[in-house]
């Protein structure tokens, strides 16, 4: 999967990150390779949702997909 990412320099130094096609996915860093480590993270949290917290019906299926 590939997510365009917008990168901003923040007023008080260092950068911030938002991913527009996850809603409320943003992060920051000190530097720019630090922003990079913490997207991934913040991408996979942002993703991250736990089935067993999801009801579902007994006839429903629960897949796992790789996009």
């Amino acid at each position: 999967m590939k997510l365009k990412v917008i990168v901003h320099k923040a007023e008080e130094g260092g950068y911030w990150a938002e991913v527009p096609a996850i809603l409320g996915c943003a992060t920051q860093g000190e530097t720019f390779e630090e922003l990079l480590e913490n997207l991934y993270e913040a991408v996979e949290a942002c993703l991250a949702v736990d089935a067993a917290e999801i009801e579902v019906s007994e006839d429903a299926k629960v897949l796992e997909i790789a996009v």
